[in-house]
């Protein structure tokens, strides 16, 4: 039950994910994460960099889609300005908002990886739909309260697997 905790990857920031890299692996798609993945939870466009990110994945043929658990007014604001597809009120950790979003994109799951920052929504959610997952290390050192919360069960989690041998990488928290 806990290995749909673990995620299949873990990166320092999503800058750290290439799309020649994902290409390599016949990875055509990725699924986001919004709050503390892209941006702090509390900003409410892309910094300049991201933009560039966005660009660059859209240049080497990744589709990139959002999906978040925040409200519609929060996703839309955030991605109409980018023109990148997103759903809102994705009840994560279902899976069910991670498939619609490869559908919409028209890959296969073994085309498509989920990229978040929690592994109680995110990676748990991406686990269970069957996709590669990608923990991100948080953007911002705070977070909005229930998401404080998940932290707290994660840091256990995340403590567990190192005690197992599991993970090789330093604590994100």
């Amino acid at each position: 039950m806990l290995k749909l905790f673990l995620p299949s990857e873990h990166v320092k920031s999503i800058f750290n994910i290439d799309p020649q890299e994902l290409k390599k692996r016949g990875i055509k798609g990725v699924i986001t994460d919004l709050d503390n993945t892209l941006v702090e939870w509390d900003r409410p466009t892309a910094t300049p960099d991201l933009i560039k990110w966005f660009d660059n994945m859209r240049d080497h043929g990744i589709l990139v889609t959002i999906v978040s658990n925040n409200n519609e007014n929060r996703v839309r604001a955030f991605s109409d300005p980018l023109h990148i597809p997103f759903i809102f009120q994705a009840r994560k950790p279902m899976a069910r908002a991670f498939h619609k979003a490869r559908k919409t994109m028209g890959l296969k799951l073994e085309e498509t990886v989920v990229i978040g920052d929690q592994l109680l929504t995110d990676v748990l959610g991406g686990n269970r739909g069957g996709f590669h997952t990608i923990l991100v290390v948080p953007v911002a050192q705070t977070d909005e309260f229930r998401t404080r919360i998940n932290r707290y069960f994660e840091r256990k989690i995340m403590a567990f697997f190192k005690r197992k041998g599991m993970i090789e990488w330093e604590d994100h928290n």
